[in-house]
C-alpha cells in the first residue's frame, strides 16, 4: 500500500512538472518534432533495409516475417485453420478443469534448467496470475487498435484495394506465427513465490537456446529483444496512440493551440497511470472489459455501413481480389509494392511473429502451455482478417465514385479529389463512416480514444516485463519505467504523425530479427506441447 501511494505521489508530481513546462513554453509540439525527426528517419532505415527485386526494394524484415509464418503454417499442417474451433472452446473454458489437474512429470521429461525442473516450471503453470479469456483480451487489446483504423487507411491509399488480400493472408499465415510464440511464452515463463508471472521472448530466448545448447545466442537474443520492446512500448505502443487519440479528440472539439496536445497527453497519462500500477490483473480486468465493447461497437458500425451499401459490395470485392495481382498503373512497385503494403500494414497490426503478445499470453492459468497457443492464434483473424478487412472494405466502397486517389499519398496524407485537401488515416477513415452513417464520425472518435487506452495499457505491461527482464524485479525499476513510459504518453500526443508513424513501425518490427530467430530454433518443442496437450483433452 506504501508503495501504490508513493508510485501514485510520484507520477502525479512528473505529470504535473510536464505539464507546467508546457505551459510555460511556445511551440513545443514543433520543437518536439524536430528533434524527433531526424531519430525517427534513421531508425526506419534501418529496420527497412530490404533486397531489390526489379524495381521494387523489399523490407528483409517482411521476408522473414512471411517465411516463417509460412513454414509455421505448413510444419503444423495447418493448425491456425483446423485447430481453429479447439481455440473457441479453449477460450470459452470448456477444458479448463483438465488444464488446472496437477501431473507429475515422466521421466523422459525431466530436464534440468537454471537450477530448477523445466517440468516444474510447467506444472507451476496453474498459479498463472489471469484466465484464457483475459490474456486474449490484454493482447488483442494491444494489436486491436490504431492499426486497425489508420494505417489501414494508409495501406489502401498507398497500395490500392488490393492490400486488402494480402493483408487477409498476412493475418491467416501470421496466425501460426503467434501460435509458436505463445506456446513458448507458457513453457519458459518465471512464477515468483508470490505467484506473479514473468514471461515472453527474453525468458523462452535465453532458456530455450540453452536447452538446444546455446546459451551465449539465447542470451543475447534475449537482451535486444528485451532493449527493443521497451523502445516499441514507448513509440507503437504508446506515443502513437496518444498522437491519434488526441488528433481525434483536437478535430471533434476544435482546440488549437501548440499546448493542446500535450494537455490531452498529460490526461491520458493520468488515466492510464491509475491503471497499470495495479499490475497485470488490474489491466486485464479493464481490458477484458473495454476490448469487447469497443470491437463490437466498431464492427457493428462497419457492417451497417456494409450491409447498406450492399449494391457496391460486389465491385469493392472484385477491386480487392483483381488489384492484388494487377494493380492500377498509379500504385508504385506494381504487384510487389501492392503486397508490400499489405504485409507490412498486417505485421504492424497483429504483431505475430514480433513477440510481444507472448508476454500477455505468459501470465495464463493453466498447466498446458500449447492451450494460450492455441489462444494466441485467434488474435491475427479477430485483428486483422476480421477487423482490418472490415475497416478496408468500407473506405473502398466510400472511395467507389473517387473520393480520394490510390497511390497518391505524401508523408501518410492521402489526397482528396474534390478539395485537394490532404488527410491523415485516421481522418479518412472517419470520412467514409460519416459518408454512411452521420455522426457515426464521432462513434468513431470514441473508438479510436479507447483503441488507444486498451493499446497503451497493454504495451505498458510487455515493456515493463522487458524492463525488468533487463533490470530487475524491484520497486525502483518498476517505478522508473512507468513514469517513463507516462513521459512517452504526453510526448507522443505532441508531436507530429509522420515523425511517430515511422518510429513506430520500426520499433514494432524491429522485434521480429530476435523472436523469429529464436522460433525457428525451439518450434520443435511447440510440437511436443501441442501433442501433449490435444492427448490431454481428448474426449473432453
Amino acid at each position: 500500500m506504501k508503495m501504490s501511494r508513493l508510485l501514485k505521489s510520484i507520477l502525479v508530481l512528473t505529470i504535473s512538472t510536464l505539464y507546467t513546462t508546457t505551459l510555460s513554453g511556445q511551440g513545443l509540439d514543433q520543437k518536439i518534432d524536430e528533434a524527433f525527426m531526424p531519430i525517427a528517419i534513421w531508425w526506419e532505415n534501418i529496420i527497412f533495409s530490404g533486397v531489390e527485386i526489379g524495381r521494387v526494394s523489399i523490407p528483409i524484415v517482411l521476408l522473414l516475417l512471411l517465411s516463417g509464418a509460412t513454414f509455421f503454417t505448413i510444419y503444423f499442417k495447418v493448425a491456425n485453420i483446423r485447430l481453429f474451433p479447439t481455440s473457441i472452446k479453449v477460450v470459452r473454458g470448456k477444458y479448463d478443469e483438465v488444464e488446472h489437474q496437477k501431473a507429475a512429470p515422466t521421466p523422459d521429461d525431466i530436464k534440468i534448467l537454471d537450477g530448477d525442473l523445466v517440468d516444474t516450471i510447467r506444472d507451476e503453470g496453474h498459479h498463472g496470475e489471469v484466465n484464457h479469456f483475459q490474456a486474449l483480451a490484454t493482447a488483442v487489446s494491444g494489436t486491436v487498435g490504431l492499426g486497425n483504423i489508420a494505417m489501414v487507411a494508409v495501406a489502401i491509399s498507398l497500395g490500392g484495394p488490393g492490400a486488402t488480400f494480402w493483408m487477409i493472408i498476412a493475418g491467416l499465415l501470421g496466425m501460426s506465427s503467434k501460435f509458436v510464440e505463445c506456446t513458448l511464452g507458457v513453457r519458459y515463463r518465471d512464477i515468483t513465490a508470490d505467484g506473479k508471472v514473468h514471461g515472453g521472448p527474453m525468458y523462452y530466448l535465453s532458456r530455450g537456446l540453452k536447452e538446444r545448447g546455446y546459451p551465449g545466442m539465447g542470451k543475447a537474443l534475449a537482451v535486444t529483444f528485451a532493449v527493443l520492446c521497451i523502445g516499441a512500448s514507448f513509440g507503437g505502443g504508446n506515443a502513437f496512440q496518444s498522437n491519434q487519440a488526441a488528433a481525434q479528440i483536437v478535430e471533434r472539439l476544435g482546440l488549437s493551440g501548440s499546448a493542446s496536445g500535450t494537455m490531452l497527453g498529460v490526461l491520458f497519462a493520468i488515466l492510464v497511470g491509475i491503471v497499470i500500477i495495479g499490475g497485470i490483473k488490474r489491466i486485464a480486468k479493464v481490458t477484458e472489459k473495454i476490448v469487447p465493447f469497443m470491437a463490437v461497437l466498431y464492427v457493428a458500425a462497419a457492417i451497417f455501413i456494409i450491409t447498406t451499401n450492399l449494391q457496391y459490395v460486389d465491385d469493392a470485392l472484385r477491386l480487392i481480389i483483381s488489384e492484388a495481382f494487377s494493380p492500377r498503373a498509379t500504385i508504385t512497385g506494381g504487384f510487389i509494392g501492392v503486397m508490400i503494403q499489405g504485409f507490412r500494414r498486417a505485421a504492424f497490426s497483429n504483431e505475430a511473429g514480433a513477440g510481444s503478445a507472448a508476454i500477455a499470453h505468459s501470465a495464463v492459468n493453466t498447466k498446458y502451455p500449447a492451450s494460450e497457443g492455441l489462444v494466441g492464434l485467434l488474435e491475427p483473424f479477430i485483428d486483422t482478417v476480421l477487423i482490418c478487412t472490415m475497416t478496408a472494405l468500407v473506405i473502398i466502397i466510400f472511395n467507389i465514385e473517387g473520393a480520394f486517389a490510390y497511390g497518391d499519398v505524401v508523408n501518410d496524407q492521402v489526397l482528396l479529389i474534390a478539395t485537394g485537401e490532404r488527410i491523415g488515416g485516421v481522418n479518412l477513415t472517419s470520412m467514409a463512416f460519416e459518408s454512411s452513417i452521420p455522426g457515426s464520425s464521432y462513434v468513431l472518435a470514441i473508438a479510436v480514444i479507447l483503441f488507444a487506452f486498451s493499446t497503451m495499457l497493454s504495451w505498458s505491461y510487455y515493456g515493463l516485463q522487458s524492463w525488468k527482464y533487463l533490470f530487475g524485479r524491484s520497486q525502483v525499476a518498476d517505478l522508473s519505467y512507468k513514469i517513463l513510459f507516462l513521459m512517452f504518453t504526453i510526448l507522443g500526443a505532441a508531436i507530429t504523425m509522420e515523425a511517430v508513424i515511422k518510429f513506430s513501425d520500426a520499433m514494432i518490427l524491429a522485434l521480429v530479427f530476435p523472436n523469429m530467430v529464436g522460433l525457428f530454433f525451439l518450434y520443435p518443442y511447440v510440437k511436443e506441447e501441442l501433442e501433449k496437450y490435444l492427448k490431454a483433452i481428448k474426449g473432453s
